[in-house]
């Protein structure tokens, strides 16, 4: 398994409240720090291993996530909202609260397809409904139609803004900091791979392992 630093800084971008969410990955290539989704927990059955890092800031009411992926093999089979798509080329956050047994898992597709919910445990999920996932403002440089899977070299990004109120936070006393990480996927892709910020310490692939989730300050 592969060490990286598990704490990261959330810059305060006041102003991001003002950027159409299409311009918002440019905007924090310029004014934060690249962290690496770099973990191959289980290297021997998945070596695999596209290049995805992403920048991370906060307005006053939300999060923002730009991820930037490239590697071999593009899919996106998946448009509902909550169908499966960690099947196809994917990124995903997870956080929760410190004090907190419940987390949230946000997975998106390369097509702004989002499977996400609430759960103490992995078998007892709450779905967001469709009114809750169309308050996450999300673009994709995919586009947003379905595709089955295709062959080549594909650099993409997904750029995506998750409201505090959403995940329970009040944006007016944010804490100071939540725990979380961050996942690359491709669970039905030609090159299966399961990669992660924050080091995971199973037999096989679990992303909801709240156990391993590192550090994320607000700043």
């Amino acid at each position: 398994m592969e060490g990286i630093n598990n704490e990261i800084n959330v810059r305060y971008f006041p102003q991001l409240n003002g950027i159409n969410i299409e311009e918002v990955g440019d905007f924090l290539e310029l004014e934060t720090e690249k962290y690496s989704i770099a973990c191959r927990n289980w290297a021997k059955e998945y070596p695999y291993h596209p290049v995805t890092v992403f920048t991370v800031g906060r307005s006053d009411s939300a999060i923002f996530i730009d991820y930037f992926v490239r590697g071999n093999y593009l899919r996106a089979v998946n448009y509902k909202n909550n169908s499966p798509v960690s099947e196809d080329s994917c990124v995903e956050f997870f956080m929760k609260l410190p004090e907190s047994n419940e987390y949230w898992n946000f997975e998106f597709n390369c097509i702004c397809t989002v499977n996400a919910s609430h759960r103490v445990k992995r078998s007892e999920p709450t779905r967001l409904s469709d009114e809750e996932i169309a308050t996450i403002m999300r673009y994709a440089s995919c586009g947003t139609r379905p595709f089955e899977e295709m062959e080549g070299v594909f650099a993409w990004n997904l750029t995506v803004a998750i409201p505090f109120k959403l995940v329970g936070i009040d944006a007016s006393n944010l804490p100071k900091y939540i725990l979380g990480n961050f996942y690359k996927c491709g669970a039905k892709m030609s090159l299966p791979h399961y990669l992660s910020w924050a080091p995971i310490d199973t037999p096989a692939p679990d992303f909801h392992r709240p156990e391993y989730f590192g550090r994320i300050n607000f700043i």
